[in-house]
């Protein structure tokens, strides 16, 4: 039975007053960043105050979705700002629903951009001037890589604080150098180098799934973790691996051992890590924790 005029107007000014205080509380939406003024290459912390438990919250920064995750002091999404992006202002917004309705606030924090220092390899000739064959099989195990990297799960897997990936006091190196190999310039380097003995273990910076595994060309035998909501670490250059692609593998968990498979001029870890498509620099990674959650 359709409802009367008069009772479908009752109802309505019955249901507004559940509605309209989430529509107008937008300045109630507060957004911090952590480092505050960011570059290139860093991985940015954006803690979202004032959004209900419940609600389901999103950043967009420049355009590009971020899924954001519970914490005990509200929401947090994790920002990954490429290496190589240009200074200037970034422009973002936070929403947050609820089945009340929609809050949101916007802004934008500063970018600057980050210089690189020039580094100049000597390899054999053969691990540059590649034939057909091998420079098709370097190519595709790129795209490999680049799709795993774009997929992004809905589950936020890791917790608490980041883990060195091989032990020692001394930092990783290299991250955005820009390589000349056999004096022709080359991709920047894209992660950070451990240097470490042929043997030694590596361990799972966070809790994370195995997504990929193989033997690549340039980055010889590798791992790649997802850690959920398009966060990945890469582990290259392993002498051997100790999981299995699918395998969900807790923090501090052994992956492999350090070794000397693809091209490489000496015994280290290669450590990168990428927030969907923007590389960041894994020290920054290291930092990285919510305030309730750096057990």
């Amino acid at each position: 039975m359709t409802a009367a005029p008069g009772r479908r107007l009752l109802l309505l000014l019955v249901l507004l007053p559940a509605v309209w205080p989430s529509l107008a509380h937008g300045d109630a939406l507060r957004v911090t960043f952590d480092p505050a003024r960011p570059r290139a290459g860093d991985v940015v912390l954006a803690r979202i105050h004032g959004a209900p438990p419940a609600a389901v919250v999103e950043l967009m920064v420049d355009g590009h979705p971020f899924s954001a995750f519970a914490t005990a002091g509200g929401h947090a999404a994790v920002v990954g700002l490429d290496m190589d992006a240009p200074a200037g202002a970034r422009r973002w917004q936070a929403v947050a629903r609820t089945f009340r309705g929609v809050t949101s606030v916007a802004g934008a924090f500063p970018l600057t951009a980050r210089e690189y220092k020039v580094q100049r390899l000597t390899v054999a000739p053969s691990m540059v001037e590649l034939d057909p064959v091998t420079e098709k099989r370097a190519t595709d195990e790129t795209e490999r890589m680049r799709l795993t990297y774009r997929r992004i799960s809905g589950e936020r897997l890791w917790r608490g604080r980041w883990l060195r990936p091989v032990a020692g006091d001394e930092p990783g190196t290299g991250f955005g150098s820009r390589r000349v190999i056999n004096g022709q310039p080359r991709a920047p380097h894209s992660g950070i180098d451990f240097a470490a003995p042929v043997g030694t273990p590596i361990v799972a910076a966070n809790r994370g799934r195995v997504v990929l595994l193989g033997e690549f060309f340039f980055p010889g035998r590798l791992v790649i973790l997802d850690h959920g909501l398009g966060l990945h670490t890469a582990y290259f250059h392993l002498d051997s691996v100790a999981v299995k692609e699918g395998q969900l593998v807790a923090r501090g968990e052994r992956l492999g051992t350090v070794g000397m498979t693809g091209r490489i001029t000496g015994p280290h870890l290669h450590f990168g890590a990428q927030v969907g498509s923007a590389r960041i620099d894994p020290a920054a990674l290291l930092g990285l924790a919510p305030n309730d959650e750096r057990d």
